[in-house]
């Protein structure tokens, strides 16, 4: 416990030297809960990849990354909808893990 305190006392550290938000969030069922569509797919440890009965089939640990973002952008007030979009965000950025939540000042 003390490791994870230390880890997220020094992000939030790093966060405001370069002016970010750090925001810890709980990693319960992020791995499980389908990113595209939130039905819960059951899997073992072993299995590695995340196929859904929606069509989502990513790599499991990309589907826990998108739950993760999606639950710290909630957090925020920040929600995170891409229906409609296709590769190129509104910043001119193709990849959802560039967004970033800067402090206002």
């Amino acid at each position: 416990m003390q490791r994870g305190i230390s880890l997220l006392f020094g992000l939030q550290s790093l966060g405001q030297v370069y002016g970010k938000t750090v925001i810890a969030v709980a990693p319960e069922y992020t791995s499980v809960d389908c990113s595209a569509c939130d039905n819960t797919v059951k899997k073992t440890l072993s299995t590695r990849t995340h196929i859904c009965s929606c069509g989502a089939v990513l790599e499991r640990c990309r589907n826990a990354e998108r739950n993760i973002l999606a639950k710290g952008l909630r957090w925020t007030g920040i929600t995170l909808n891409t229906v409609g979009h296709t590769e190129i965000n509104a910043w001119g950025q193709n990849d959802l893990y560039s967004l970033v939540v800067t402090k206002q000042r």
